[in-house]
């Protein structure tokens, strides 16, 4: 009976220990979600004077027979897996190469990290300032081996605007990726590659039998977060270019720019949140193995 009484205690003092947190969390997550499905579902003024209607799931109807709408969620698809496959590529040949020693490596190592520790918007305009169409000296050198026409204005193109936010989202996030997989490699122990080398087997051999098994839970955890952050990223892609058409852009237009329309965007951050709650649901079961 003590024995239960006991536990009973430390159940409720844990409890009073996480409540704090589980408040907080409740009040920055769990209310704006909640919110964000509650207006969905209404028309919403902003006159203050007049109320919000309830038009049921007519925002999810206009939504889903909008052209633009799923054009966006293609672009966001194609993006998140371009990016987050290039982030893993480059991140991982880094790494090999980072991982063996070197004149000089602690330097390099660190100046690696550099696109991803320095602010965001310093690196965004600089990269703004390399593509200028006038005096950007992209477009110049380009333009000096007559590969592009002088003037020409490519991030605000929205034909190659996604190619560019891409490939700067891969060039300031595989830095992450890097720093996560040479702490692996860095603990796989030397005896593993020794013995393979014994038995004949070759740099690929190795790479592919030890190295990457080795690696394969943490480059799984890397591409589900890195997918997560990329599927819903907007601040990098807005500063970059307006014109790269993911649906983060596309959701931030509906909502405050032009007629806003906050219902039918709160309905797409919906749809957004769903299917990425599903396919988190999904990998998690079928890669991760939890």
């Amino acid at each position: 009976m003590r024995r239960g009484t006991l536990e009973r205690r430390e159940a409720i003092f844990g409890w009073k220990l996480i409540a704090p947190t589980v408040i907080i969390i409740s009040m920055l997550i769990l209310y704006p979600v909640v919110y964000n499905i509650y207006i969905s579902f209404f028309k919403i003024s902003l006159n203050p004077e007049v109320p919000n209607q309830f038009v049921g799931l007519l925002n999810y109807v206009k939504l889903l027979t909008d052209s633009q709408f799923w054009r966006s969620f293609g672009v966001t698809i194609a993006f998140t897996l371009l990016t987050v496959a290039g982030s893993l590529v480059l991140g991982v040949g880094v790494a090999l190469l980072m991982n063996r020693k070197f004149f000089g490596r602690g330097i390099v190592r660190a100046l690696i990290l550099l696109p991803y520790v320095t602010p965001l918007i310093s690196i965004v305009f600089a990269w703004r300032f390399i593509f200028l169409p006038v005096n950007g000296p992209l477009v110049q050198f380009l333009a000096s081996i007559h590969l592009m026409n002088p003037g020409t204005d490519i991030i605000n193109n929205p034909n190659n605007a996604f190619l560019v936010v891409s490939v700067f989202n891969i060039w300031r996030n595989f830095p992450f990726v890097y720093l996560m997989v040479l702490a692996t490699l860095q603990s796989i122990p030397d005896s593993l590659y020794e013995s393979a080398e014994i038995d004949g087997a070759n740099r690929w051999k190795q790479f592919t039998s030890i190295t990457l098994p080795e690696l394969y839970f943490i480059l799984a955890s890397i591409a589900l977060l890195r997918g997560i952050w990329n599927f819903y990223k907007f601040d990098e892609v807005y500063l970059l270019s307006k014109f790269a058409g993911t649906l983060p852009i596309y959701i931030y237009n509906m909502a405050f720019t032009g007629i806003p329309r906050q219902g039918v965007a709160a309905s797409a951050a919906t749809i957004l949140f769903v299917i990425m709650i599903a396919s988190i649901t999904l990998y998690v079961k079928k890669v991760l193995k939890w």
